[in-house]
């Protein structure tokens, strides 16, 4: 029951400070970095217009060679592959190394919300802008003729390692390098990858190199993603790569992340 004071009136209730529940904890700092998102331009040109320009341009233009049958079925599971690349650790790693330079993540690091769930909170916003990044890539796809085949255990496990592994690679390099570092390195490995890491185009088209491109990161990506979207199958090979890889970056960002 509500206390009264001496003149009969109800009194306030006793205050009961305290953290919110993990998840809502969660779910508002997921909110905060889509909206962060969101209000950056540069890192809206890389997660969505890139993919989509990249797309619409090698969807005709035969200067590159996708191989035997049509080009819209090989060049669209590797351009989703290069999205999720751009989201989980071009741009993660860049928004991450700058929050750092800023002293973001450090105030963060003193609030009610966990570590765990801070990190919990980047990879569930990444996870959401991936399946926004799908709708549009997807829905363009489909508009220039893409029919995929899809296996759909493929393309989720596919989707959900991927992210795994570039999150925890981006998130290595942000926690590592100062923010310029970060940015410049950031941009040149996407750069690297998206040329010679077999993420679009196949590892088969590489030459001899293309034995070692497909155990790259983003080969494995793109490989893993090509085989569940053209080829209705789940790439064993790939995502067990893809799993290693995340567990390593993980384990190498837990010891050598720093927070400020």
């Amino acid at each position: 029951m509500t206390a009264e004071t001496h003149a009969g009136q109800p009194a306030w209730p006793a205050p009961a400070p305290g953290a919110a529940p993990l998840p809502r904890m969660v779910a508002a700092q997921a909110g905060l970095e889509l909206r962060t998102m969101a209000r950056n331009g540069e890192q809206l040109l890389l997660v969505v217009i890139i993919p989509v320009l990249l797309l619409a341009a090698f969807s005709r233009e035969p200067l590159i060679s996708f191989g035997p049958g049509r080009r819209i079925d090989f060049l669209a599971p590797g351009i989703l592959a290069l999205a999720v690349m751009s989201t989980a650790f071009t741009s993660q790693a860049i928004a991450t190394g700058f929050e750092r330079r800023y002293g973001v993540l450090k105030r963060l690091g003193a609030s009610p919300l966990p570590r765990s769930g801070l990190l919990l909170g980047k990879v569930l916003a990444l996870l959401l802008v991936e399946v926004l990044q799908l709708v549009i890539v997807g829905g363009v796809g489909l508009a220039l003729g893409w029919a995929p085949s899809v296996s759909v255990l493929g393309a989720v496990a596919t989707f959900v390692l991927g992210t795994f592994a570039f999150a925890a690679l981006g998130l290595l390099v942000a926690g590592v390098l100062r923010a310029e570092a970060t940015l410049a390195a950031a941009n040149l490995i996407y750069l690297l990858l998206l040329a010679g890491g077999a993420v679009v185009i196949p590892a088969t088209s590489y030459g001899s190199f293309g034995d070692v491109a497909r155990y790259l990161p983003s080969g494995a990506l793109g490989g893993s993603m090509r085989f569940a979207l053209l080829d209705h199958g789940v790439d064993a090979t790939g995502l067990l790569t893809l799993l290693g890889l995340g567990l390593l970056g993980t384990a190498l960002t837990a010891k050598t992340f720093r927070w400020e």
